[in-house]
């Protein structure tokens, strides 16, 4: 990633720390100090953030022609992303309708394990590899969202779900992505989104789901490769282990085989 950085033209690329909070960090107690002329650009956490991130569904509000998604997954790291959806749901008055699938890696977990606490969690550190998603603590926004709205349901899925989801893209849509975006990918196969989505929302073959593809910078041939030589990993689904992460008013209801946090 650095290396692509250098190749778009950057003179300086400086990488601290093990998560997004501890470079930012960095940022206000060593580089802004010693800068006066630096400009610091949250990447999650701010309304203008959020606002710009809105446009990614009024560009889908239009390809759409007004029709209203029947969901919308998404991933979330610090819940920026999140939260612009949200935004342009409640203009369109749509969010009675549009279901919002939040999805995170486990070990970037912080909105659902925040959920579950009925309280912001910060995590220790992130161990996860989708390292896009290496949040420690999700926006309060987007905390507010996702326990207060009936139409926003998390989840949480291992590394080894966001690589099959990688895998599948690559298969079936001629699609690098990384782990960020593969994270939202499994759900759509085998009726699992049906099953997530329990009695809130009934799909058939007209219903309209989109999936966000947010990333494709950190991904390569030989990653891909890797994963699609691990056989394990595109052959077993773990379909009641993602279910029984669902956490929010919108989580389906549990069954005799499947536990859910409310």
């Amino acid at each position: 990633m650095v290396r692509k950085l250098r190749d778009m033209g950057a003179t300086e690329v400086i990488q601290h720390g093990a998560s997004i909070a501890e470079a930012q960090r960095h940022i206000e107690t060593v580089l802004l100090p010693s800068d006066p002329t630096g400009v610091f650009v949250p990447p999650f956490d701010h309304p203008d953030v959020w606002e710009g991130n809105s446009t990614v569904m009024s560009e889908i509000a239009l390809q759409l022609g007004g029709h209203r998604p029947d969901v919308v997954v998404c991933s979330v790291g610090g819940g920026g992303l999140l939260n612009g959806i949200v935004q342009v749901l409640d203009q369109n008055r749509w969010q009675d309708d549009v279901q919002v699938l939040a999805m995170e890696t486990e070990g970037a977990d912080s909105l659902n394990r925040s959920l579950r606490a009925g309280r912001l969690v910060t995590l220790p550190r992130i161990t996860s590899q989708a390292t896009s998603l290496g949040v420690v603590r999700v926006s309060e926004k987007a905390f507010e969202y996702a326990s207060r709205r009936p139409n926003v349901t998390s989840l949480v899925l291992p590394d080894t779900e966001a690589a099959r989801g990688c895998c599948l893209l690559a298969e079936h849509e001629r699609m690098m992505v990384e782990l960020t975006v593969g994270v939202n990918v499994p759900l759509c196969y085998d009726g699992l989104l049906q099953k997530v989505l329990g009695r809130k929302k009934t799909l058939d073959r007209s219903s309209k789901v989109v999936i966000v593809v947010c990333g494709g910078n950190d991904i390569s041939v030989e990653m891909l490769m890797n994963w699609y030589n691990d056989n394990t990993l595109l052959n077993d689904k773990n379909t009641e282990s993602i279910i029984s992460t669902a956490v929010g008013a919108a989580a389906p209801p549990p069954t005799s085989s499947t536990k859910v946090a409310a």
